[in-house]
């Protein structure tokens, strides 16, 4: 009797043990799924199954990992420039600096800031602008590469549901550093 009372106990074991891992597993999957932004779902996120649900992050991860190449590619390239000729510097930034680039992901925001040395303008204008058009700045940074400096600013969206009027930022970001 004892092998049988053993073997129910063992049985009921290893259910606990899958139970106890497939419940860590839907976790898992849960918190993976809720660090994808939202625009990023085909449908809403409470009606996809645990498996597309990787599938979605899968293909997130891919898109972040060729972004984070081309970034790559163009601050090589715009570290280049500082080696490279004047031809290359006018082509890429034109006659004018400072230049900025707004990208738009979605959930959140990227604000890159190229200016010269002589240009002085305040970092935390631009935080500012953001922060008013209901964006919660992340991180800032900024290089200096030769003669010009790169300022990077993140920010998230702070209410996912209103956004950020993104045309309205860059127009804002254009009047500042005109």
């Amino acid at each position: 009797m004892k092998t049988s009372s053993s073997s129910e106990k063992s049985k009921l074991d290893r259910k606990m043990v899958e139970k106890n891992r497939r419940m860590r597993m839907k976790s898992l999957c849960f918190k993976l799924s809720s660090l994808i932004p939202a625009n990023h779902f085909r449908g809403t996120r409470d009606i996809i199954s645990q498996q597309d649900q990787l599938d979605y992050a899968a293909s997130y991860i891919t898109q972040l990992k060729e972004n984070i190449e081309k970034l790559k590619i163009r601050k090589e390239q715009a570290v280049g420039l500082e080696n490279g000729s004047n031809t290359m510097d006018t082509m890429m930034f034109g006659s004018r600096l400072p230049v900025f680039d707004l990208r738009d992901f979605g959930s959140s925001i990227e604000v890159i800031v190229v200016s010269g040395l002589q240009k002085s303008f305040m970092v935390y204008e631009i935080i500012s602008i953001l922060e008013e058009e209901g964006a919660e700045v992340v991180s800032a940074s900024f290089s200096t590469v030769g003669d010009k400096v790169f300022h990077t600013v993140h920010a998230q969206v702070k209410i996912s549901r209103v956004g950020v009027e993104t045309t309205r930022v860059c127009q804002r970001l254009q009047e500042l550093i005109n």
